[in-house]
């Protein structure tokens, strides 16, 4: 088993940055990739960026792709989202993932399992 632990998350103006840190532990030899999603009020978990564990080419959403950058440290478990030119759509729960064996960097949230609790992350217009 895996465990994941989000934080970095805040209030912040539009056109601001923040990073987020995802940290793993428990079973990590076991991690194929990880991947960062967000749920906003009454709207459906959407995909942002997701990495393999040992190297590749990440991937992204459209809507975040040139101003989110996904990146891992293997030496300390942790996978971090630098979010940069934020702006008020960007207003979610932030969670991230790791992706269910074989599965690859998919955008679908049913192939990544063990979850973290969240970090909520505010812009302000």
């Amino acid at each position: 088993q895996v465990q994941l632990v989000e934080s970095g998350g805040g209030l912040v103006q539009a056109g601001g940055s923040l990073t987020l840190s995802c940290v793993a532990s428990g079973q990590t030899y076991s991690i194929h990739g990880v991947g960062w999603f967000r749920q906003a009020p009454e709207k459906e978990r959407e995909f942002v960026a997701a990495i393999s564990w040992t190297g590749g080419s990440p991937r992204y959403a459209e809507s975040v792709e040139g101003r989110f950058t996904i990146s891992r440290n293997i030496a300390v478990n942790t996978v971090y989202l630098q979010m940069s030119s934020l702006k008020p759509e960007d207003t979610a729960v932030y969670f991230c993932a790791t992706t269910k064996p074989y599965h690859g960097l998919t955008r679908g949230h049913n192939n990544y399992e063990n979850w973290g609790q969240g970090t909520q992350v505010t812009v302000s217009a």
